[in-house]
């Protein structure tokens, strides 16, 4: 450590209590203009189960689907399992996987802004391609730009929103890029629901429209300020102290400025910053950016969300019912999310996580209930029953929008040191795009395959449910379920409250936390790192 004056985060002292500054007109339009980044992700997101219903899209691309979904006879849980279809779902988030490391460096070498920049270029080009793609390999080249787009734009967003924010309203702010998420998947619902009805090229409308929140990021991006934690760390402090003092609204920032300027010194002593990250001292960030978005994918909110078309299909409802219930979800999701915005500064992150994952639990276990006796292979559920499937959902999704969703992206972005605050995020999002990789390739296949209960997850739930999941024929929602209740006590163990406590003094929260102070090395075991 440089001169050994610092603890591990490069911050001499907790100066909470003296950080001064107010919520200004100008870090809420910065933070607005960043968070559209996230409505990228949500839009792709949301945008995907609707084409992947269209007939018009089927037939030009995967005729053996469109063929399998018009058969009569056809298993209703099999339709759509091709592995082609889910590839076109999940290579976008291989790419994305691939492209947040990349982001890495170059977000801190070059700043937040730049990345955004990048990734709103990148997802233009891969919309452009998309909507006028005559052949699966153009269409396929188009979502390995999206991935591009979204790798970079999650990378340097939640990033962004964390430093511009200041403490007291940092949870807020930072969901600003759930929000636009949300929204994303909502617009994409709403549109998919408009361009079914334009047969047979309405899907290259839907795919064509992503560029418009890309452009928006890109231009906006052009004319966002640039972190004082950025600038500082390369060097420009002068620079980042007036964009500190701006967004702070006033000239009273020495103790801020004080810890970014101690932070930015150890950081610019780190070279290899992934390495960097494997030590002792930073082993708590490192579960948490690991397990946090393993956690949130784990849930199984994108098995809804992908294929939220395609399961009420599944379920035997119509073409409309389907797009329409889809977009009951994402309008569940969007408005959910601001009572997360509303609460998580007043309740903290812990309460909102450990509340959600228990609606979630009663719902994924509801839904499995009613599926495995209600629900034959050949036919659907009746109208009651089906009301009451698409109601627990939402009530399911509402939980995840206030909980699990903004919060699996808050957390991670605002726990680690500047020096491994990029590389922190970049392993943040490379996991969570793999399993969102691993369950939009896996779904389809899944949802055909586990029909029945079978032993995988009688091993999984445990033998005494040997009966259950006999007759249960939706057991990959009590494997959902399963793992809420494992995440959820994972929470109350070891994730500390990160309420009100600044960005660069996060270090003192693991040393007073039960478990993690014995991980944790004391300063002078640190010193001369």
């Amino acid at each position: 450590m440089a001169g050994g004056s610092f603890g591990p985060s490069g911050v001499a002292e907790e100066k909470a209590e003296q950080y001064m500054g107010r919520v200004t007109g100008f870090v809420i339009i910065a933070c607005i203009v960043a968070a559209v980044g996230g409505s990228l992700f949500g839009y792709d997101i949301g945008i995907s189960g609707g084409v992947t219903s269209m007939d018009g899209f089927l037939e030009k691309f995967f005729p053996v689907v469109y063929r399998q979904k018009r058969h009569a006879h056809e298993n209703n849980y099999c339709k759509y399992n091709n592995q082609g279809l889910a590839a076109f779902t999940s290579s976008l988030y291989l790419s994305g996987l691939v492209s947040s490391l990349v982001a890495s460096p170059i977000t801190r070498k070059y700043g937040r802004r730049r990345s955004i920049i990048c990734g709103g270029l990148s997802f233009i080009i891969g919309a452009t391609l998309d909507a006028s793609a005559a052949n699966l390999v153009m269409l396929i080249l188009g979502r390995i730009m999206l991935g591009v787009g979204i790798g970079f734009g999650n990378q340097a967003v939640p990033l962004y929103l964390s430093e511009m924010a200041p403490t007291h309203l940092r949870g807020g702010l930072n969901m600003m890029f759930q929000l636009a998420t949300t929204l994303g998947i909502f617009t994409a619902n709403m549109i998919n629901y408009g361009t079914e009805k334009l047969r047979p090229w309405g899907w290259r409308l839907s795919l064509g429209l992503a560029a418009a929140p890309a452009i928006l990021m890109a231009i906006g991006g052009i004319f966002l300020p640039e972190t004082p934690n950025s600038l500082i760390e390369r060097g420009l402090k002068e620079k980042g102290q007036k964009v500190l003092e701006k967004i702070r609204g006033t000239s009273d920032i020495h103790a801020e400025l004080q810890d970014i300027i101690d932070a930015s010194d150890l950081a610019n002593s780190i070279k290899h910053p992934f390495r960097n990250i494997l030590e002792k001292r930073n082993r708590p960030q490192l579960v948490m950016a690991i397990f946090m978005p393993t956690f949130q994918i784990l849930t199984g909110i994108n098995s809804i969300l992908f294929y939220a078309p395609v399961l009420f299909q599944s379920m035997g409802f119509g073409r409309n019912a389907s797009l329409y219930s889809s977009a009951v979800t994402g309008a569940v999701l969007a408005s959910s999310t601001f009572i997360s915005i509303a609460t998580v500064d007043r309740w903290g992150r812990r309460a909102l996580l450990i509340s959600g994952g228990i609606q979630m639990i009663v719902c994924q276990v509801i839904v499995a209930i009613i599926l495995g006796l209600k629900f034959s292979s050949d036919g659907g559920l009746s109208k009651n029953f089906s009301i009451l499937v698409v109601v627990t959902i939402c009530l399911f999704v509402a939980a995840f929008g206030w909980s699990w969703g903004p919060l699996g992206w808050t957390v991670p972005s605002e726990i680690f040191p500047l020096e491994t605050r990029s590389a922190g995020q970049s392993i943040t999002v490379a996991v969570n795009l793999f399993f969102t990789f691993i369950i939009g390739q896996s779904f389809l296949t899944l949802l055909c395959a586990f029909k029945f209960g079978n032993l995988f997850f009688t091993f999984i739930i445990g033998q005494s449910f040997l009966a259950l999941l006999c007759a249960f024929k939706f057991g990959i929602f009590l494997f959902f379920a399963g793992w809420i209740t494992i995440m959820t006590i994972f929470v109350y163990l070891f994730l500390p409250e990160t309420k009100g406590v600044p960005i660069e003094e996060m270090i003192f929260l693991w040393k007073k936390h039960w478990f993690w102070k014995r991980i944790v090395p004391r300063y002078s075991d640190a010193e001369g790192e």
